[in-house]
């Protein structure tokens, strides 16, 4: 039997998009139990990659499963242009930061939480990194994948900026062998950024690799650990 009961819902944007949600919930909150940690009182929001090269919330319904089998309330949905969700997906990520800023204000007034943590997933870190200061109720950021390399930095350099200068704790986690970030590229950037920032290296995993459900495990871990030193 499944220890997480999934509900799709529908999240509107200030511009009037209209987002395809999912909540993931732990059984023991469901049957009105008493979940052991400090779940209650936080939310975790995903952010899903690239919507142009396919990212779609499907992707990471391993890693919310994962989460609310632990006990969180975790939540995923598609960006506009993506799935059922209205809108068009952009190339820079830019309009997308209304539609991770709109989930969360959701999140807080629906499931309710003062607390939250935003997961951004590839190209989802940036867009995620650049809604972190724009949401009181974010108490934190991790980011799987954040594509810093030259080439990625064409499309979404212009997001640096907000997450770095973010003074939340923030973890990054990336694989040795990511194909748009080398390790030395992340440790540069890294070191302007303001606040507490983690990185977590996963040996010989490539960008696409740790994407992957082989890594959902490992993902939820990584996580929770994060969760616990807030």
């Amino acid at each position: 039997m499944s220890s997480y009961s999934v509900e799709s819902c529908a999240v509107e944007t200030t511009d009037g998009v209209k987002l395809n949600a999912r909540v993931f919930r732990p059984k023991e909150e469901e049957q009105g139990g008493e979940v052991k940690n400090d779940s209650s009182s936080l939310a975790i929001v995903l952010v899903h990659p690239y919507s142009i090269l396919g990212g779609c919330q499907g992707l990471l319904k391993g890693i919310a499963s994962g989460l609310a089998s632990k006990g969180f309330k975790a939540v995923t949905f598609d960006m506009r242009g993506v799935g059922r969700s209205t809108g068009k997906a952009s190339l820079t990520g830019f309009a997308e930061v209304e539609d991770v800023i709109a989930v969360c204000k959701w999140v807080s007034e629906n499931l309710p939480t003062n607390r939250i943590l935003l997961v951004g997933s590839s190209a989802g870190a940036p867009i995620t990194g650049s809604a972190v200061d724009e949401i009181e109720q974010v108490v934190g950021y991790v980011s799987l994948g954040y594509p810093f390399g030259m080439m990625a930095s064409i499309l979404f350099g212009r997001h640096h900026k907000a997450i770095l200068k973010s003074p939340k704790p923030k973890l990054f986690v990336m694989g040795t062998r990511d194909g748009f970030t080398s390790v030395k590229q992340l440790q540069n950037k890294l070191s302007s950024a303001a606040g507490r920032v983690e990185t977590h290296l996963i040996e010989g995993a490539s960008h696409f690799q740790m994407e992957g459900p082989a890594y959902d495990a490992q993902m939820v871990n990584l996580i929770l650990d994060f969760i616990a030193s807030l």
